[in-house]
């Protein structure tokens, strides 16, 4: 599949997908179609753990089902690394992906099947190691379509970026329907059968992805096989005993996962640090990248909290009543997407009307942090209320307010990674940023489980002003990382 280039497929057939290689609309479909599954599950996911069992729930504590979910978010981005190692050692990209979407589909059916607290946790460790390598593999690929100086290659990435969104949005809409009509398991089933389609789409359409590499670039040598597996059958073993033994439970899933992926973050920033392939600049660059990491996973230890906390208010808080109709809760996570998709094509367009006069990027990490603690202080406005009081416009708000945190970090933050990184580690800096954001959606799980849906103040106000904090300390240390980031805004 690698003999014919892209390019040459397009000048033999004419193909196009809106101006771009027609394999982009493959790629954009099976992306599309992941995204739908994984928060269309995601959004009913807390419910199912913590609704009574006469709801069709298991019952735990709301503190229990917390944890589970952001030790199950920052699972999924961690795991990018590990599907980026698979392709570049073992199978290739193209390859990677199609695995990955099966062990996608067998995790929702393993959800939907699978009875108890053994079928989460089967279903969402194949969900979690799928996605992943789903995400990081999809991702590298689109590059791939495109040759060094094609001038279509951001237009390309927005087109794909809008196809992600397409999915994120409509995902928890029809899960969320589902779910209320016909019960959690039907809501998996469903996700499980979007990315079925996904995939069926992804396989009918293969040889349009010519081009693009089925093998890996560093292959692992055949003597190497045998150790690492060794090693990946250590880590179940590991895991396995220490669930067994009440070592790892679901009250501490999600500390346990921000210990392993602050210790991973320390090994990657002590190898670029310490390496003597990284010159004097990439060095001080990669000491600037430091606060910008800390400052990324605070953030995301918010924002993903739509997950946990929003999640809880939406259910409990929330009066979801229109026109006598109330509404799915799991629809509240449908709103940020919505102002994504909106607002994503005004920031871009500021940032390029700005051109060297936009700020730099240690004050637009400033300013998203706080942004989005201002979006947890606005809750106050609604607190004090009884079950079922605060108003639809006022959670719109706030999505609003997320939104414009989000625009501010998170595209940036992945441009920051690719200028900063140096030049011997560069795809594994980006490795390195996805570790802030499963350092977040972890943190994201434990911060939730102090928030009490009848005492909500100390909570919103403490958060908030955390959030807030970080940012006003953000700008005041910018010189200083702005002097270390040696010419990268």
């Amino acid at each position: 599949m690698g003999n014919i280039s892209v390019a040459e497929q397009e000048r033999a057939h004419g193909h196009r997908f809106l101006g771009q290689p027609i394999a982009l609309a493959n790629l954009f479909g099976v992306e599309m179609w992941e995204r739908f599954s994984f928060y269309g599950m995601t959004a009913i996911l807390i419910y199912y753990l913590y609704y009574p069992v006469s709801d069709g729930g298991l019952d735990i504590s709301r503190a229990a089902a917390t944890s589970i979910v952001g030790a199950y978010g920052g699972t999924v981005y961690f795991s990018t690394i590990v599907g980026a190692w698979v392709a570049d050692r073992l199978l290739g990209s193209e390859r990677t992906l199609f695995y990955s979407a099966v062990l996608v589909i067998l995790g929702h059916l393993a959800l939907a099947t699978l009875p108890g607290l053994p079928g989460v946790g089967v279903g969402l460790i194949l969900i979690a190691l799928g996605s992943g390598a789903v995400k990081a593999n999809a991702t590298s690929m689109v590059g791939e379509l495109y040759a060094a100086g094609d001038s279509r290659r951001d237009a390309g990435y927005s087109i794909y970026y809008l196809g992600l969104n397409l999915g994120v949005l409509v995902g928890p809409l029809l899960t969320g329907l589902v779910n209320d009509i016909a019960g959690f398991r039907i809501g998996f089933a469903v996700a499980a059968l979007g990315m079925a389609v996904g995939l069926t789409q992804y396989v009918l359409y293969r040889h349009r992805l010519a081009g693009v590499s089925d093998r890996a670039a560093n292959p692992l040598p055949v003597a190497d096989r045998l150790r690492y597996s060794v090693i990946a059958l250590g880590v179940v073993v590991v895991i396995v005993v220490a669930s067994v033994t009440h070592l790892l439970t679901a009250d501490n899933l999600s500390n346990v996962v921000i210990v392993l992926t602050a210790l991973a973050a320390i090994a990657y920033f002590s190898v670029f640090l310490s390496s003597k392939k990284v010159s004097a600049v990439e060095r001080s660059r990669m000491l600037a990248f430091i606060p910008m990491f800390i400052v990324s996973a605070v953030f995301w230890s918010l924002f993903q909290q739509q997950f946990t906390v929003l999640a809880i208010y939406a259910d409990q808080r929330l009066n979801r009543s229109v026109f006598g109709w109330e509404f799915p809760a799991a629809w509240v996570r449908s709103i940020t997407p919505v102002f994504l998709i909106i607002f994503a094509g005004v920031f871009a367009a500021i940032w390029t009307r700005l051109g060297p006069r936009q700020p730099a990027t240690p004050i637009k990490f400033a300013s998203g942090t706080i942004v989005t603690g201002l979006a947890f202080w606005a809750f106050l406005m609604f607190a004090g209320g009884g079950p079922n009081s605060a108003p639809l416009l006022g959670i719109v708000f706030i999505c609003l307010l997320l939104t414009f945190g989000e625009l501010l970090i998170a595209p940036v933050g992945l441009s920051l990674a690719s200028k900063l990184a140096p030049t011997a580690f560069h795809t594994q800096t980006v490795a390195l940023y996805y570790l802030s954001i499963a350092l977040g959606t972890a943190a994201a799980g434990t911060l939730a489980q102090y928030y009490d849906v009848d005492n909500e103040v100390p909570y919103f106000t403490t958060v908030g002003a955390f959030s807030v904090g970080v940012g006003v300390i953000t700008v005041l240390i910018a010189p200083w990382i702005i002097r270390m980031m040696r010419g990268v805004r």
